[in-house]
């Protein structure tokens, strides 16, 4: 008795949704959280009990921190492998591709844009208002070319899909945590090879002081239908 208090105590950041007493975490009702022996299970799916395999992570305390959620990194395997398969058919990501074109490659969109020959300066020199507005980082302050202002027309780029959770302000790029991967874009606004390319970015974080995990309605709907997928195989 005492056990199940203290839990429903700990639990009270959280909303609960459905006949079945599900619950979802607070500020994000597509996340189900299940009570575990390690503290709580995080996942997209609201079957009950979970599959830890397909959970998003496990976290020891509710409203989960950066400090107490264990990433599942078969979770992000799959998620990679659907943002790989999907992103560049994002209606979402589609309209940063034909902003880019339209403006000429400068850095916009929900996840921002940047040219190649940003990879290797965008680092270098990080003034005292990198970053500047709404909490997003990057190099919108380069010169012209790399803000596809004169001399920046008739080039292609990168758009980033990145988290919701914190947009980056017009002309802004995401921060680092905050994207998921890239895609090659043409002058024309138009996929590489019909796909871009998608390269995963290598720095994404499910959670930080944003948010958890924020995905636009169609990845999201993308990576549960994979998710069921695996999680019928399992199954069998």
């Amino acid at each position: 008795m005492f056990a199940r208090s203290a839990f429903q105590a700990i639990a009270r950041p959280i909303a609960v949704v459905g006949r079945r007493g599900v619950s979802t975490l607070e500020g994000n009702p597509h996340i189900y959280v299940f009570p575990d022996q390690r503290g709580h299970i995080l996942s997209l799916l609201p079957t009950s009990p979970p599959k830890p395999e397909l959970a998003v992570g496990i976290t020891t305390k509710l409203p989960p921190t950066p400090d107490s959620l264990t990433e599942n990194h078969n979770f992000l395997s799959i998620l990679q492998t659907v943002l790989s398969e999907n992103a560049f058919k994002d209606p979402d990501v589609i309209s940063q591709a034909q902003a880019m074109a339209s403006t000429s490659g400068s850095n916009l969109g929900s996840g921002g844009a940047f040219f190649p020959q940003q990879r290797q300066r965008r680092n270098a020199k990080k003034g005292p208002d990198y970053g500047g507005g709404g909490g997003a980082g990057g190099d919108g302050a380069g010169g012209a070319s790399s803000q596809g202002g004169a001399g920046g027309g008739g080039m292609g780029g990168f758009v980033h899909v990145s988290d919701q959770r914190n947009p980056p302000d017009y002309g802004r790029i995401a921060w680092p945590e905050d994207i998921f991967g890239s895609l090659e874009v043409d002058s024309e606004g138009n996929f590489v090879d019909g796909n871009g390319n998608y390269q995963s970015s290598g720095s994404y974080r499910i959670l930080t002081r944003e948010g958890c995990l924020g995905l636009s309605p169609f990845l999201r709907e993308k990576l549960v239908e994979r998710l069921r997928q695996e999680e019928e195989i399992m199954r069998r």
